[in-house]
């Protein structure tokens, strides 16, 4: 029963730090787009792994982002910010390659693609 019970105090603990990560990436723009990173769609997966150390794959709107040095680095420092992080590892891919659709209708409203 005990081993159960701690399952899901990890589960609870990793969904809540996860909650603060995309909090946290929620507070970086593409200095172009009005828009923060992740209702933009560009976060494509946040893993927690143990000792709290984060991975995070991303792309950006293009290859040839003027902020493709500057974006990764502010998501980085962001999650680094969070007193239960241990490390950060951000990822930059461009498989899928990156498409409007990918936008959170937030975005999609906010940019006018509604």
């Amino acid at each position: 029963m005990s081993e159960a019970l701690n399952k899901k105090e990890n589960t609870d603990a990793q969904n809540a730090l996860k909650e603060k990560i995309v909090d946290a990436i929620k507070l970086v723009y593409d200095p172009e787009i009005p828009v923060d990173v992740y209702e933009l769609g560009l976060i494509y997966e946040i893993n927690i792994f143990p000792i709290n150390n984060i991975h995070v794959l991303m792309t950006l709107t293009s290859p040839a982002c003027p902020s493709a040095e500057e974006i990764p680095g502010e998501i980085e420092m962001r999650i680094k910010e969070l007193e239960e992080v241990n490390d950060v590892n951000v990822e930059v891919t461009f498989e899928p390659p990156y498409v409007a659709e990918m936008m959170s209708e937030a975005a999609q409203l906010e940019l006018g693609f509604l």
